[in-house]
């Protein structure tokens, strides 16, 4: 039995086109088709239902820090001197170095840190994490909430318009509540856009968003579009781009790892790596040749040697042609590296380019100016 959110009603009233994500019965598209629904969200503004996603609080004790160590035992960032309400990409290492997830991270208070973890990869994250807490620390799992996107140029305005609430000082990462802690808005998202992820109670969810859809600036997002949206950002689809096996260096990503950080779960691979450079490293690509390259596509050196695989791959609406992620082997991963993808036996020619594949709109914020 798939598992469904708090706006599940809601989609199947809009019209979705629904299907199984990550064990949840989620809206794939709606009305409006894919390609609008991308093209929606970076000219206007979507709401997407992330609700599948899980979130947690780590509290350690009063005046102590077994939470922030803690934090910085899991990952491989340092959260020594993040500020309260500010968030942190991340991930959790295994002992090998790989990914057990992507995760945000928020420090809601010097010894307290707010999770939102990847939806088909909570229960095994959960696991994780209480087997390595101190019993100092206390972990709750809040399923009774719900989490929606709002994405989009014109997220800021919908959100003064429709809730009353004025963010323009929120900067970027950065979270906001009101006194009786009734939600928690956080500036992020996973598009590439201005944005705020809107955690709400349950009970809550549904006339929350049916009032923002009815602003004429709001569309309902199925995950289709999220991820052609993510993708163009160059963002990394955990179980596709990353996994168990890989580490954040191979995977673009040795921008998170605090710098002289040592001790953290996998530290050895990951230093190595740091200081040796990896095997493969994960690389953004364009077709030059009409088609579209898919997860799975080998990716081939001029000499027609296999050099790698396509992680996630397809048509990028807002820029008008293919592009794809993949890992090559370290030699071939320089920016302007003329390759070949193969796909159904067809040989087409593609070039290394940079990621993201187009430009962040994300606002800063006032405070961050």
């Amino acid at each position: 039995m798939l598992k469904k959110t708090a706006l599940h009603e809601l989609h199947v009233k809009l019209g979705a086109k629904m299907g199984e994500f990550a064990g949840y019965d989620m809206p794939l598209y709606y009305d409006l088709g894919v390609m609008k629904e991308h093209l929606w969200t970076r000219e206007n503004c979507g709401l997407f239902d992330v609700s599948h996603m899980g979130q947690a609080l780590m509290t350690g004790s009063e005046g102590g820090r077994e939470a922030l160590d803690f934090v910085q035992h899991i990952t491989p960032s340092s959260f020594e001197k993040l500020p309260i309400n500010k968030t942190k990409y991340t991930v959790l290492t295994n002992e090998d170095g790989g990914i057990i997830d992507d995760l945000m991270i928020t420090r809601t208070d010097e010894n307290e840190f707010n999770f939102v973890l990847n939806a088909g990869c909570k229960d095994k994250d959960i696991a994780w994490i209480k087997q390595h807490m101190p019993q100092s620390c206390k972990f709750q799992y809040h399923d009774d909430w719900a989490l929606l996107a709002l994405q989009g140029p014109k997220a800021e305005i919908v959100v003064r318009e429709v809730m009353g609430i004025d963010l323009a000082d929120l900067a970027y990462m950065e979270l906001w509540y009101p006194d009786d802690y009734s939600m928690f808005i956080s500036r992020l998202g996973y598009t590439g856009e201005d944005g705020f992820e809107i955690s709400i109670p349950n009970d809550k969810a549904a006339e929350l968003a049916e009032r923002l859809l009815a602003h004429d600036a709001v569309k309902p997002i199925g995950l289709a579009a999220r991820d052609s949206l993510r993708l163009e950002m160059g963002y990394a689809l955990y179980g596709h781009d990353i996994d168990a096996g890989t580490s954040p260096v191979e995977a673009d990503m040795s921008w998170i790892i605090g710098k002289s950080r040592e001790g953290y779960i996998g530290h050895g691979r990951i230093k190595s790596e740091l200081e040796n450079g990896p095997s493969r490293k994960l690389v953004g690509l364009k077709l030059l040749d009409k088609g579209i390259a898919r997860e799975g596509a080998q990716i081939l050196s001029k000499d027609g040697d296999v050099i790698g695989a396509l992680t996630s791959g397809g048509h990028a609406p807002s820029l008008g042609y293919a592009i794809g992620q993949g890992y090559v082997e370290a030699e071939y991963s320089a920016i302007d590296t003329e390759i070949d993808v193969e796909v159904r036996g067809r040989k087409l020619a593609a070039i290394i380019v940079p990621r993201p594949f187009m430009k962040a709109s994300t606002k800063t914020g006032k405070k961050a100016a």
